[in-house]
């Protein structure tokens, strides 16, 4: 089936060839019946007086239809140029009333307790529908009568019109899914003709939508702007701006853009729907309405809206958890930070340096004088990251510096972890573990008691010949903290002479990604400390060279670095 497109607009029918007696006769038949059951119906009082001014307007729709008939359909209107998508419009309009105003009627019947009335009104309906068929017949398929009495394809300039007759377009019963697809929201209507608003109105309020209706183009824009609606309902032809530019405006304003917006027209043709789709259009109705498609695609239309506000909903809302979230976790992380220990300074000094792999880190670690000859040094790391293991780490942290471990001496090294992993088994805490190093040192003896928990080594750099350091390694063997309950955590002790130096590191220190399938060890990490300059980083320096090894802003892991200088 061919359709008419703008080019066209000069193509006319040939009246020497067409039999325009008969094409009038065609055209008028349906009219007629219009005209006659509409009559029959005010004259037999079969509606009430509620219905008298729908019946008004299906009556002057036919009258209109026979004056358009009488204007392009005689001698010399037929033989003038004329633009065939103008005409079409034109004849379509006032049967699209009397349809929709037919429809309205039949879907209130049962409310009028006008029953009777409804074979009558359905009869008006059909002739109407059977006109449409007439006229897109003469005006949309046109074909060229050979000598012979063939038709062939179209011509562009002299075409004879022929004519299938004996067809009937069934449309379903208006009634039939009207609570199917019953709703709410609210729709703007965009149409120039003022019955073809008024009528859609009425038919979208009956379905329960909030609806307001508009004759311009401006108008739309401007109501859109000061209202919210769900839907727009936009004529494609209006003088003015006509449906194709007010749409363009509508998905290029920010605040307008996400109104979704079915397109309305009499004009049947894909590449006007193609462009009202390209443009961001959501689907497309032909006049006139099948009141179940009409609601169906309403329906369909208002819950996909429905589904993206829900989305985007749910997208604010997610971004304002994780606003909050990470707003919680910084806070988390500021505390977890302030139970760092000050620098030392006196006879013993002390510096650290600290950077967790996620906000909130595993690891956690401080020196204190537990009185004014033993200072306590420790550095644990639960397994895993995030808040569950920061909370572990803060409980365990905030018990030694309280020195809250029943009958513990906590200048004893291997109490102190024997008195942790009594009170912080795994099976309460989650299936969490942690490794530890703790150290006392006497600084009246000048010796350090220390014991590790499934921890690295600390290294001890003591003064050696030559003034160099000389690195040594401080280790015990026992299990992580939590993990066995009869676990015992023998200590060790080691003299400090003075000039020595302590440092006390999580594996993430060591443990750096070198390419993309090797990490390295603490032998490599603790013979790097035979260079005199890698022996002078400070921890701020250390994790600079982490940083620089791994080439990237954030380890994998926690990197925690103590060190204390001994007088």
């Amino acid at each position: 089936m061919s359709g008419a497109g703008p080019q066209d607009s000069g193509r006319q029918p040939s009246a020497s060839s067409v039999d325009l007696s008969r094409m009038r006769h065609e055209l008028r038949t349906p009219i007629n019946h219009i005209l006659g059951y509409c009559e029959m119906l005010v004259e037999e009082s079969r509606l009430p007086a509620a219905a008298a001014e729908d019946l008004r307007r299906i009556h002057a729709g036919g009258r209109e239809l026979q004056a358009l008939i009488a204007r392009y359909f005689d001698e010399q209107g037929f033989s003038e140029p004329r633009d065939l998508h103008q005409l079409y419009h034109e004849l379509r309009t006032p049967v699209n009333h009397i349809v929709g105003y037919s429809d309205l009627l039949i879907e209130q019947a049962d409310e009028l307790g006008a029953q009777s009335a409804v074979p009558d009104l359905r009869k008006i309906r059909e002739a109407a529908s059977n006109w449409l068929g007439l006229m897109e017949a003469y005006l949309i398929e046109p074909t060229v009568s050979t000598a012979a009495g063939e038709p062939t394809s179209p011509a562009p300039a002299s075409v004879a019109l022929t004519l299938n007759l004996g067809f009937t377009f069934r449309i379903p019963e208006p009634n039939s899914s009207k609570a199917l697809f019953k709703d709410d929201g609210a729709i703007l209507i965009v149409d120039d003709d003022e019955s073809s608003r008024e009528m859609l109105a009425r038919r979208l309020r009956r379905c329960g939508y909030t609806v307001s209706a508009v004759g311009s183009g401006v108008q739309a824009l401007s109501l859109a702007r000061s209202q919210k609606f769900d839907l727009l309902l936009l004529d494609m032809i209006m003088p003015g701006l006509d449906g194709f530019q007010v749409l363009a405006k509508l998905k290029a304003d920010v605040t307008l853009r996400d109104i979704p917006v079915i397109m309305l027209s009499a004009l049947d043709e894909e590449n006007g729907i193609a462009r009202c789709i390209e443009m961001g259009a959501e689907d497309y109705l032909a006049k006139p309405f099948n009141s179940t498609f009409l609601r169906a695609r309403i329906g369909a239309c208002l819950e996909k809206k429905r589904l993206r506000d829900r989305e985007k909903a749910i997208y604010e809302a997610l971004l304002k958890s994780q606003k909050n979230l990470a707003a919680e976790l910084a806070e988390a992380a500021a505390y977890v930070r302030s139970l760092l220990p000050a620098p030392l300074s006196g006879a013993v000094q002390g510096e650290w340096c600290f950077q967790p792999s996620e906000q909130l880190g595993g690891d956690a670690f401080g020196y204190h004088w537990i009185d004014q000859d033993h200072l306590s040094i420790y550095l644990l790391d639960v397994c895993g990251h995030g808040v569950g293991a920061a909370l572990l780490s803060v409980a365990v942290l905030n018990t030694i510096r309280a020195e809250n471990l029943a009958g513990v001496d906590f200048r004893q090294a291997s109490q102190v972890l024997a008195g942790l992993n009594r009170i912080f088994p795994m099976e309460r805490q989650n299936n969490l573990f942690f490794s530890m190093w703790y150290g006392v040192f006497c600084s009246s003896r000048k010796e350090l008691r220390f014991a590790s928990a499934g921890h690295p080594p600390a290294l001890l750099l003591v003064p050696g010949s030559a003034g160099a350091l000389e690195p040594r390694c401080l280790k015990t063997d026992a299990p992580a903290i939590g993990c066995f309950e009869e676990a015992r955590f023998p200590d060790a002790i080691e003299p400090v002479s003075p000039g020595a130096r302590l440092l006390v590191f999580s594996d993430g220190v060591f443990e750096i990604f070198q390419g993309t399938d090797r990490v390295g060890t603490w032998q490599e990490y603790a013979a790097e400390f035979q260079s005199v300059p890698l022996q002078n980083l400070r921890p701020e320096e250390r994790l600079k060279r982490a940083l620089s090894l791994r080439q990237a802003a954030v380890l994998e892991d926690d990197f925690s670095f103590l060190e204390l200088r001994f007088a």
